[in-house]
């Protein structure tokens, strides 16, 4: 006889985890020796992005009727689930790089800030720098011409003092 009380456990974990979710994505991990994937885990915990293979029908009962809704087509066949909470790019971003050297890693959908993308929109949204970096690329770019006026500003009264 099935074990249902085990079951809502693991569908109750996964709703709380996307009750608070900016991001999730989907990979296909097959293939990845014990050590890449201990690697690929490592990095992901320390950026404070769950990282868990969980069964597809679960997932699919957690996801039913929420924002994550549309992730449910993707849940066919080995599905790890990268849960970032408070960068929405950052899980993809990751993921991405590891890609790199795990070629065996595959994206296979995410939501990003309540957006569905398939993967090769998630591989898109990975190239998206984070809030932070874009901010200070902002900032930067306002502090260059304030700098620039600030000297032309300085000259002129440097003349001014000095023809006076």
């Amino acid at each position: 006889m099935p074990d249902f009380g085990s079951k809502q456990v693991v569908i109750d974990e996964i709703k709380e985890k996307l009750s608070r979710a900016k991001s999730v994505v989907l990979v296909d991990s097959r293939g990845l020796t014990v050590l890449q994937d201990t690697a690929l885990r490592k990095i992901l915990r320390e950026a404070g992005i769950d990282y868990k293979v969980y069964k597809n029908t679960m997932v699919g009962f957690a996801i039913k009727d929420t924002k994550f809704e549309g992730l449910d087509p993707y849940l066919a066949g080995p599905t790890a689930m990268a849960v970032s909470y408070n960068d929405a790019t950052l899980a993809a971003s990751l993921i991405d790089k590891q890609i790199k050297v795990m070629p065996k890693l595959e994206f296979k959908a995410g939501v990003v800030e309540s957006h569905l993308y398939d993967a090769a929109g998630i591989k898109a949204v990975a190239g998206i720098p984070s809030r932070e970096e874009l901010i200070s690329r902002l900032l930067g770019s306002f502090k260059s011409p304030m700098a620039g006026f600030a000297r032309l500003v300085n000259a002129i009264a440097e003349k001014q003092a000095e023809s006076a």
